[in-house]
């Protein structure tokens, strides 16, 4: 599990979206957990096949069924709903809906895989200036990705074996330090395009990164977080 540890426990969201979950068993560990949960369109599909009851459901809606509209608006849940032509896509509006409900950690599911342009789309929000206040994580099945950004130290607790990459997010990562992994690092400079940090491996339960520039993909493989 990857943190900023400068964000405390608060006021948690989960957000649910139309790609993939692979696996829900952690999905609906963090919904129990979740102080607000949003279905950002079609993941309203998730929400009805695991009898999940979202808050609110937002986006321009394109991908729900009339059926599941009707269902989760029977069940109370609030609609906010957008016009097609857009500048956002669901997840980032669902994201901005987060914000505005006070979240201080937020968990989106459903938000990889199936298209590609999709994926990579919804990880590049996660640099967005805006977001950088609150720990954001994509995830599925036994893969949890989150962004590390300078002057906020960014630690992992789990398994030592664990598998973590670690790869810049369109610029030079300057000033990278590792602590508690098997190929430690300190005040190094990892080059866009670099593939020096894939694959790491964790060496002791709590790891840190810290990084004095840019920012930088931290994706943590844990096949232990799909049980």
């Amino acid at each position: 599990m990857a943190d900023q540890t400068n964000t405390t426990a608060g006021t948690i969201a989960v957000i649910i979206a139309n790609a993939m979950v692979s696996e829900p068993g952690p999905l609906i560990r963090w919904v129990h957990a979740a102080t607000l949960i949003i279905a950002a369109d079609g993941g309203s599909r998730h929400c009805r096949a695991l009898g999940i009851v979202p808050d609110i459901l937002v986006g321009d809606l394109d991908s729900t069924t009339e059926e599941d509209l009707i269902a989760l608006r029977d069940q109370g849940v609030e609609l906010r709903r957008y016009p097609r032509d857009k500048d956002k896509t669901d997840l980032e509006l669902a994201l901005d809906l987060a914000l505005e409900r006070g979240a201080d950690q937020i968990a989106v599911f459903g938000a990889l895989g199936l298209r590609w342009d999709m994926t990579l789309g919804n990880l590049m929000i996660l640099t967005k200036v805006r977001f950088s206040r609150v720990s954001i994580k994509l995830m599925d099945g036994p893969t949890e990705i989150a962004l590390v950004r300078a002057g906020i130290p960014f630690a992992i607790h789990g398994r030592p074996g664990v598998q973590v990459s670690l790869i810049p997010a369109g610029q030079t990562v300057r000033g990278v330090t590792l602590d508690g992994f098997e190929y430690p690092l300190f005040e190094h400079d990892i080059e866009a395009g670099s593939t020096l940090g894939i694959s790491n491996i964790l060496r002791r339960e709590t790891a840190t990164i810290e990084i004095r520039g840019g920012l930088l993909f931290c994706v943590v493989n844990d096949p232990g977080m799909g049980d």
